[in-house]
């Protein structure tokens, strides 16, 4: 079995380093594609390549994800895949380029660094391929967490849009602050702002464009600004009370 990623970024590094097969990288900026290759110890190909592999994954940025599955998908002998961060469209995409290959979408919930961790997945048309892909990504650690499109996309836009949001906008609109003030929570937040800003911003800028929750965080906080202290107390209740519905769903 044989795999070719297409984008050589973190999270095609990811899927490179899972799987345990032949893999062939190929990246629009090549010196990335032999960067990853080499720390892999694997090989790369020109993205024009005629070769066709067992699977193809795509790792690009969001706003690429369609047409690069359009332009590579035809490269899979049995199975596409997508790790890209989004589901709905990258599915329809494969669906209409792959209509018989199976068919994969993933979305690491973590930073490479931090990996293994929780991985949703959505199997659009399961077979061999997908199930030994999927099976090399549990014997690495991760737990794969089946889901659907629409399910992890909405969860997103609270998950990653609405809290990024939350985090850069305390972090635009606190002043600092003397080391012997700081509270427990204020820290938390700061350690947030450390984790978030340190990533690369072109890639919180596109989790930003595709998914909704910055406008609802945006209104939440005007509704803070703007209570009283009776309203306030309310909020503080139903903050609480949502939460705790949250963790109870969870269990």
């Amino acid at each position: 079995m044989n795999v070719l990623v297409v984008g050589a970024g973190a999270m095609g590094r990811w899927f490179g380093e899972a799987v345990d097969c032949e893999v062939a990288f190929a990246d629009v900026d090549p010196e990335v594609a032999a960067d990853a290759a080499a720390e892999l110890g694997e090989r790369t190909v020109a993205l024009e390549t005629d070769e066709s592999f067992t699977a193809v994954c795509v790792a690009v940025p969001i706003p690429a994800a369609t047409e690069a599955i359009a332009e590579h998908a035809g490269k899979a002998e049995s199975a596409v895949v997508d790790v890209t961060g989004v589901m709905a469209d990258p599915l329809e995409a494969m669906a209409e380029n792959a209509p018989d290959r199976e068919r994969l979408s993933l979305h690491p919930l973590f930073a490479r660094a931090n990996a293994p961790g929780n991985v949703a997945a959505v199997v659009d048309e399961a077979g061999p391929t997908t199930d030994r892909l999927l099976s090399w990504l549990r014997e690495r650690g991760n737990d794969v967490v089946e889901t659907t499109a629409q399910e992890h996309d909405e969860a997103m836009s609270t998950v990653q849009a609405g809290a990024h949001a939350a985090v850069l906008a305390f972090a635009l609109a606190a002043d600092p602050v003397p080391e012997g003030l700081r509270t427990p929570v204020y820290d938390e937040f700061a350690d947030l702002v450390e984790t978030v800003t340190g990533g690369d911003p072109r890639v919180y800028a596109d989790i930003q464009a595709a998914f909704d929750g910055a406008e609802d965080v945006a209104a939440a906080a005007r509704r803070v600004a703007d209570a009283d202290p009776g309203a306030f107390e309310r909020l503080y209740e139903e903050a609480g009370t949502e939460q705790a519905g949250d963790g109870e769903a969870g269990r």
